[in-house]
């Protein structure tokens, strides 16, 4: 069993302060609303486990109807971290790379 952690109080801290960072964790917290739902984050992962353009197979391969995986691509559409691509009467959906690197990076620097 692990021990408690100390409590400490101000005058016990010897850390800098956190300089703000308003637009950075505004970002973040854009990025991370659009994750916050399982499905969202399932489609995310299917998207990067292709590395090609899906269509139709994202249906398929969740227990959602039609329309709420619309809604949820949407979501990630909105926040960046999704692209879609219109191929005749479809849309081809792919991970949006560099939003993906961003997202990394605001996550490491937590």
């Amino acid at each position: 069993m692990s021990k408690p952690r100390q409590c400490l109080t101000e005058r016990d801290q010897t850390a800098a302060p956190v300089p703000p960072s308003d637009a950075v964790d505004a970002s973040l917290a854009g990025l991370a609303w659009a994750l916050a739902h399982p499905a969202r984050v399932r489609i995310l992962r299917i998207l990067i486990a292709r590395k090609a353009c899906v269509c139709g197979e994202l249906v398929d391969q969740l227990p959602l109807a039609q329309s709420t995986v619309s809604q949820h691509l949407k979501i990630l559409k909105d926040a960046g971290l999704v692209q879609g691509e219109i191929e005749g009467p479809r849309t081809c959906y792919g991970v949006n790379p560099i939003a993906l690197d961003r997202l990394k990076r605001l996550i490491a620097g937590l």
